[in-house]
C-alpha cells in the first residue's frame, strides 16, 4: 500500500482518479490546486504525485518543476487532456517520470502507477544496500579523450559519497585533485605535451594535443585508473603509458613562486586536497589517498 497524492481542481475528475487508485489498494489524498498540493507534501511526502495539467494558481507543469527541485525523490505523473499530449515532453523535461492521457486513465493509470512505484521501491532498496557496502573497487582503461575525464571524476566522487568518507565540500576538492591528476596523465604522460605549450593563448597546446591524439604512438596509449574505496579511505591509482619523468624535478608545491607556474599548479592542488600523493620511480604512475574525516 502506498500514499498517492492527486492534485486536481475538478471534483468530478478527482473522484474518478481516486476511485481508480484506491481500487489498487493505495491510500489517496486529494489537493484542489498546486499550492494545496505543496502544503500537503510538506506535511507528509507521498509515494507518488498524480497531477492535472490546468489548475488555478499553479499549473501542473509548475507543480512538477517545484517538486522536482524541492522533493527530488518524489515521482510525479502528469494527467493530460485530449489535445495536450504535446505538453508531455515538457513535463518530462521538468521532472515528471510519466504521463497518462485522461481518456486512457481506465486502461493505463493503474499499470503506470504500479511500474513507477516498483522502480521507486527498488531505488530505495539499492540505497539501503549501498549503505551496507564495505568496499568498492573498480578499474578503467581510458583513451586519450579529455571529454571522458569529468564523468570518471564524478563517478569516483559519488563512490566516496556513498561510503561517506567526507562532507560535500571536501568531495569537491577531491574531484578537483583527481581532475588535475587524470589530465596530467593524459596530456603530459600519454601525449607528452610540455607545460610550455600552455603559454600565451594556449593554441599550441590545443593544436599539438589534437594532432597527437590521432598519431601513433600517442593515439594507442591508454590511461589506467584503479579505484579502491572503503569506509576508512579512498585510493586512486592513475597510470599512463608515456615515457615517465624525473620525479625529483617536480616543482616544490610549497614554494609560493611555483603557484604561477603551469607545471606546478596541478601538483599544488593534489597536495593540498589529498592526504597522500606519491609517484612510482618511473614517474608514470600516481597514487592519491584520501582518509576518512574524523
Amino acid at each position: 500500500m502506498s500514499l498517492i497524492l492527486i492534485a486536481e481542481d475538478s471534483p468530478t475528475q478527482a473522484f474518478h482518479f481516486r476511485r481508480l487508485v484506491e481500487k489498487e489498494g493505495h491510500t489517496v489524498t486529494v489537493a484542489t490546486n498546486g499550492p494545496d498540493a505543496l502544503r500537503k507534501i510538506g506535511e507528509a511526502v507521498p509515494d507518488l504525485l498524480l497531477t492535472d495539467l490546468m489548475m488555478p494558481g499553479m499549473t501542473g507543469l509548475e507543480l512538477i518543476e517545484t517538486c522536482s527541485r524541492d522533493f527530488p525523490l518524489l515521482p510525479s505523473i502528469l494527467m493530460t487532456d485530449f489535445g495536450s499530449e504535446d505538453v508531455a515532453a515538457e513535463a518530462l523535461q521538468k521532472g515528471a517520470v510519466s504521463y497518462v492521457p485522461k481518456r486512457r486513465a481506465e486502461q493505463d493509470l493503474a499499470r503506470t502507477i504500479a511500474n513507477i512505484l516498483g522502480l521507486a521501491r527498488a531505488d530505495r532498496r539499492n540505497l539501503a544496500l549501498l549503505a551496507c557496502c564495505a568496499k568498492i573497487e573498480t578499474a578503467f582503461e581510458m583513451p586519450n579523450d579529455p571529454a571522458l575525464v569529468p564523468g570518471l571524476v564524478a563517478y569516483v566522487r559519488d563512490i566516496m559519497a556513498v561510503m561517506k568518507l567526507c562532507e560535500e565540500k571536501v568531495l569537491t576538492r577531491i574531484a578537483i585533485a583527481l581532475t588535475e591528476a587524470v589530465d596530467n596523465a593524459l596530456h603530459h604522460g600519454n601525449l607528452e605535451l610540455s607545460s610550455s605549450l600552455r603559454e600565451g593563448d594556449g593554441a599550441a597546446w590545443r593544436e599539438t594535443g589534437a594532432a597527437r591524439r590521432v598519431t601513433a604512438p600517442y593515439r594507442d596509449r591508454r590511461v589506467s585508473v584503479s579505484v579502491r574505496v572503503t569506509r576508512q579511505s579512498g585510493t586512486v591509482v592513475i597510470r599512463d603509458e608515456g615515457p615517465g619523468f624525473d620525479v625529483s624535478k617536480l616543482p616544490d608545491p610549497t614554494d609560493p613562486a611555483n603557484l604561477e607556474v603551469a607545471s606546478g599548479r596541478g601538483v599544488f592542488l593534489m597536495k593540498a586536497f589529498m592526504d597522500d600523493v606519491s609517484y612510482n620511480a618511473k614517474g608514470n604512475e600516481l597514487t592519491l589517498v584520501k582518509n576518512r574525516q574524523a
